[in-house]
């Protein structure tokens, strides 16, 4: 006689992956709100710039309804604050102010869900992924654009967007040990037309770096959700709901697939 043995399948741990995007990461919110619906489980998350400033607001308990909130009403002038040049042309005293509100404040040790903040080393293009210390610094490296936010040291590092090197993180999830790695990936806006001023030269190099960083770093994942955004590009904020009505669509028409792959 032949005796079967039933053995139940392990639970897959899952890593969220949030790509950066400066307004378009905004979509992060609209799927993280679905996948709470859902029921689809994070064990970790690696983001990196507003990747890592939505994830880390998530990790540490802020509800998606004050985040919906925060986007909608926040302005992209609430960043200005212009300084005499000389890393940056942003002080990035604002920035910082705004991090700390939308986090509360918090810091690693709150994060309820394991956290790693990717930034870059811009003296020596290594990434630096950060788990500990001091959270909003670390929020606000991964976020500050070279050349556009003066950069932020941290133990004797110079660390400036994450996103430099790694847009959508899906090697650093790899690298710490990520069972199953679920990528969101809102992609970058490309525009055709004529370059006028320092921050349109600055905004559309990013775009085409980052397009091309996209496309290879989210094959590293089991899955990947790519938000579809048109023309709204990193600066839209005044687009906010439009962003993150995006990213709960492409969500909830995965969610079957996804589900399926974790076998839930």
């Amino acid at each position: 006689m032949s005796v079967f043995r039933l053995f139940k399948k392990k639970k897959r741990k899952v890593t969220l992956v949030l790509g950066g995007g400066s307004a378009r990461g905004l979509a992060h919110i609209g799927v993280l709100g679905v996948f709470k619906e859902k029921g689809i489980p994070i064990d970790n998350i690696v983001g990196t710039s507003m990747g890592a400033l939505v994830g880390a607001s998530y990790s540490v308990g802020v509800s998606l309804k004050e985040m919906y909130d925060l986007a909608e009403n926040f302005t992209v002038n609430q960043l200005l604050d212009p300084t005499i040049p000389r890393m940056g042309l942003l002080a990035g005293k604002k920035l910082e102010a705004m991090i700390r509100q939308l986090t509360h404040g918090k810091g690693f040790k709150d994060c309820k869900i394991p956290l790693a903040v990717v930034t870059t080393d811009i003296q020596n293009g290594e990434e630096v992924v950060l788990q500990e210390g001091d959270l909003v610094k670390a929020i606000q490296a991964s976020c500050s654009w070279p050349g556009i936010f003066n950069p932020v040291e941290i133990d004797g590092r110079i660390l400036v967007d994450g996103g430099i090197k790694d847009s959508v993180p899906t090697s650093i999830a790899r690298s710490l040990g990520a069972d199953y790695v679920l990528a969101v990936d809102v992609g970058f806006c490309v525009k055709d037309g004529k370059i006028e001023n320092i921050f349109q030269m600055i905004l559309q190099s990013f775009q085409i770096m980052g397009e091309e960083l996209n496309q290879y770093q989210s094959k590293g994942a089991d899955f990947t959700l790519k938000v579809e955004l048109g023309n709204l590009d990193q600066v839209s904020f005044d687009r906010a709901h439009e962003a993150m009505m995006k990213g709960a669509a492409i969500a909830m028409e995965k969610i079957p697939a996804i589900m399926k792959d974790l076998g839930l």
